[in-house]
Parts: C-alpha cells; structure tokens; sequence
C-alpha cells in the first residue's frame, strides 16, 4: 500500500509533538525531583552558587584593586613605601589567584558532583588572600610612628575586608570564613598581644564585627538559595505549561479532525437517508390511502400506516441534528425579517392543537395585545413555538394543561413562555436536559421516548438572536420555559410626517384665486 503525503506529513508532526511532549514531561520531572529533595541544598543550586560566586569576583576585580591602592597610599603615611608597595604586591597576588579560580571554573563545564572540590579550593584562595590583606594589620601595629592611629586604620581595614568579603562571596559560606576569618583573627590576635584599653575595644570590636558579617552572609546565602529555589519552581511550572499546551493543542487537533469528519459525515448521511426516506414515506403514503384500490388484507393499509409514521419522526430526527450541528458550529444563517409572533404563535397552536385534544390536553394561550413588530427569523421563531410546545404535550399527563403566553419584557423586549404541569425536572437534572440529546429520569420514565434535542435546539437558536433562555421547573409541579428577545428587535412604529406648514400669506390668497379661477 502506497502512503499519501498528506498521511506522512500527519505521521511527521504526530511524531515531532511526540518527541516535544516527552522532552518537555523529561525536565518537569528532572525539575520535580530538584525541588522535592530534603537533602540540604541540591547539587544544581550549589553548581549554580558557585557560579554566581565566580562572577561576583569577576566583576569586582577592579573594586577591590582601587580599594587595595587606596589602602596602600594611605598606610605610607605611617609605614615606608617599599613595604606598603610590598603589601600592595601580595594583595594583588592574593586576588589574581582567586580570579584565577573564578575565571577557570566560569570556563569549565563543571559537573554538579564537582562543585565540592571547586568550592575548597575557592575557599583556600580566599585564606591566602585574607592573610595578605591582614599583614597591613601587622605591619600597621609594628611601626612606632602610627600611635594612636594604628587602632583606627586597622579597625576601618579589617571592617571594609570582611565587608567586600562577605557581600562577594556570600554565595559560598565557606570562601567567606576562608576570606573574614584570617582578618579579623589577626586583628584580634594582634590587639590583645598589644594589650591597652584602646587596643581591647578593637579586639572586641573586631570579633563583635566578625560574628555579625558572618550571619550576614549564611542570611545573603539564605536568600540565594531561596531565590534559586523559586527560578526552579518557575521553570517547573513554565515546563508544566509548555507540556499542558502540547496536550490542549493535541486535544485542539483531535476535536479539529473529529469535528470535520462528523460535519462529512452529517452532510453524506443527510443526503443518503433522505433520498430513500422520501421514497418511503411518499409509497407509504400512497398505500395507506389505497391510491390504487383497497388492499386485500386490511391490515396492510395499518403497516402502511405505521411506515409513514416512522419514516416522519426519523426524517425529522435527521433534519433536528443537522440543525443542531449547523447552530454548534456557528453555520446556521439567520433569514432575518420584520414580523410579528402572535400569528406565528397562533399557527404554531393551531398545528399541534389535534396532538394535545387527542390525549386530553387543554392549551390556554394568553396574548398581550398591539404588540409590534419583531426583527428575527420566522422559520426560527416557528421552530421555537413548535419544540416548546410539543415538549410540553409530550410531558403533560393526560388532562393536563398548557399556558402558552406572548408578551412584553420588563426591558421592552418580548416574550414566549411554555408551561406546564407535568412531572418536572429535578433540580440537578436541569444541565443534563439542556445538553444535546439529554433527557431526565423522570421524563423518560413518564413520557414517550424522544431524541433530547428540541430545547437544545431552542436555545440555541434564541442565542443567534441575542434573546435569552430561561428553564424554571419543580418537581411534580410542572415546568415552564420562557425564551425572550431583546429590546432592540423590537421594531417601533415611525412617527408620521408633518405636514408643510403653509405660510398665512398663502392662506389669505388661496380664497381670492379660488374666486378668480371659477369667476
């Protein structure tokens, strides 16, 4: 068998939405998994906080070196410039092997079982840094001409370092005890050798400070994680998205191919039932009226009978649902026209008015009177009128009664209502009676069987016309269907047109030229 390409290009998309739904179903999972895991941080956000890590070094590479100088040329004011250019010289050592560190692992594909190893040797480049920034400290302390100085100066150095430490790297706690640590432990260590009131305050400030930096940075590495945590959750919800789009547009497709092939096959069957159908009910016809003479067996006139019967009601049920797909489909075209429903409302009495005396059924019909003119279709209206009405009959008990009413709105609109009392509805069935081919338990319990789709039929047909429909039903009390139009279909009668007044000249003249002409 040979394929069609449009059925290998079906068979290509089928595949490629295939591939893309489990692709996308795959990263939800993954996503999942990361989120729900109670092992402390997970291995994709400590990649990721490394990452960030890296970059804040890298950005801040020319921060620190301007901080580094000024801290420099300041010092030389106490100690020589060879040594302060050496101190100088170490930093800058310190900080290019962190960048160094930084720079290799933004450039390496770094897997997440990596990240613990990365992480130590950041951690021991940010100790060898801290010690050289901490040596000014030392250096600082040892010069006899700092004095008083000494305690100031190596307070506000040790301060702006773990401050510039901990903001850079907070990310990864450990390269932030590795770089703070080393700082204020030889500030402390220094100060308390050296002894003296000042000097304590210094050490005392400088633990005070270090404990406070430290906590800030676990609650700055807090708030990363959790901002990790909710881009995740993100990413998690936009995948889930992305994989509820596939399966709508999948479903849109499916409903897409289901909906063309039931229109085919709705517009095949309507033309192969109703040819035959009309041959049976126009020979079932002529055998029941015995056209051609009486049959033999009378019997035969009997099933001739019921053959035209039952080829009505299904032709009828055939032309019900091709209504019913065209008005779903948005395919039903309104034969709009200026017209007024109480002779249509009266026809459509008229025509079922044998139907209801045959099973004892009174129809009470009350209209408003001057009632204007409506715009709407009238094939509509009359189909309307006539499912209400015969949904009524159909569930009225014998000896029953029906009010059918025509009037006016509160809105200005009009009106028709259906009512019965027959067994009614109950309350939650109401949906299930309005849904194509719908019927209550007590309906078909209690009334002939029926297709279910007249009152579907009616309302959708009153939405075309921009009315509205209205089901009130009690149980064992009876059910009443009001369906409305707007106010704006309601065509108002044009005022009359005035007359030209004529001028009083004119009139005084009239008279005399009325003289002349007989004269």
């Amino acid at each position: 068998m040979v394929d069609l390409p449009a059925e290998r290009g079906s068979d290509r998309r089928t595949n490629e939405t295939s591939d893309r739904r489990r692709l996308v179903t795959q990263k939800v999972r993954a996503a999942r998994e990361s989120l729900t895991s109670s092992s402390g941080p997970r291995p994709e956000f400590g990649l990721e906080l490394a990452r960030i890590y890296a970059q804040n070094r890298l950005s801040a590479v020319l921060i620190v070196l301007t901080l580094a100088a000024v801290i420099a040329g300041v010092s030389t004011i106490w100690i020589a410039i060879e040594v302060a250019a050496v101190w100088l010289v170490s930093v800058l050592a310190g900080h290019a092997l962190v960048v160094f560190f930084a720079r290799r692992f933004i450039a390496s594909a770094v897997e997440p079982k990596q990240v613990h190893g990365w992480t130590l040797r950041f951690a021991a480049a940010e100790t060898l840094n801290g010690f050289a920034w901490a040596s000014i400290v030392v250096l600082l302390a040892g010069s006899a001409s700092t004095g008083e100085a000494a305690e100031i100066v190596s307070l506000f150095v040790m301060l702006v370092g773990v401050a510039v430490a901990t903001m850079l790297a907070a990310s990864v706690p450990i390269a932030v005890c590795g770089a703070t640590l080393p700082i204020a432990g030889v500030v402390i260590l220094v100060y308390i050798l050296k002894g003296g009131a000042a000097a304590n305050a210094v050490a005392a400030m400088s633990a005070g400070a270090e404990i406070y930096f430290l906590m800030l940075a676990q609650r700055l590495h807090a708030t990363a994680l959790e901002t990790l945590e909710f881009r995740a959750e993100k990413d998690a919800l936009i995948g889930e998205l992305e994989q509820a789009k596939a399966n709508s547009d999948e479903a849109r497709r499916r409903a897409e191919e289901a909906n063309l092939a039931k229109s085919r096959f709705l517009a095949t069957m309507s033309h192969e039932l109703r040819t035959p159908l009309n041959a049976i009910l126009g020979f079932s016809e002529v055998m029941k009226s015995e056209i051609f003479g009486a049959h033999v067996t009378p019997t035969y006139r009997e099933y001739a009978g019921d053959i035209h019967q039952s080829g009505q009601h299904l032709l009828n049920l055939i032309n019900e649902i091709l209504d019913l797909s065209r008005i779903e489909a948005g395919r039903y075209e309104l034969n709009e026209e200026s017209l007024r429903l109480p002779p249509i409302v009266e026809d459509c009495h008229h025509l079922l008015k044998l139907r209801a005396k045959k099973r004892g059924i009174a129809i009470r019909e009350t209209v408003e009177p001057n009632l204007p003119p409506v715009w709407a279709d009238e094939r509509a209206m009359r189909q309307i009128v006539l499912n209400l009405l015969s949904n009524a009959i159909k569930f009225t008990p014998q000896g029953g009664e029906i009010r059918l009413k025509l009037g006016w709105t509160a809105s200005g609109g009009q009106y028709v209502s259906v009512a019965d009392n027959g067994p009614g509805i109950p309350e939650e069935e109401i949906p299930l009676v309005l849904a194509s081919f719908g019927q209550g338990s007590l309906a078909i319990k209690t009334a002939e069987q029926g297709a279910g789709l007249g009152l579907p039929i009616v309302k959708g047909l009153i939405d075309l016309h921009g009315g509205t429909f209205s089901l009130k039903s009690k149980l064992r009390e009876g059910t009443e269907v009001i369906v409305t139009l707007p106010a704006s279909r309601v065509m108002s009668p044009l005022a009359p047109v005035p007359e030209k007044a004529t001028p009083a000249r004119d009139r005084a003249e009239a008279p005399a030229a009325a003289l002349r002409r007989t004269g």
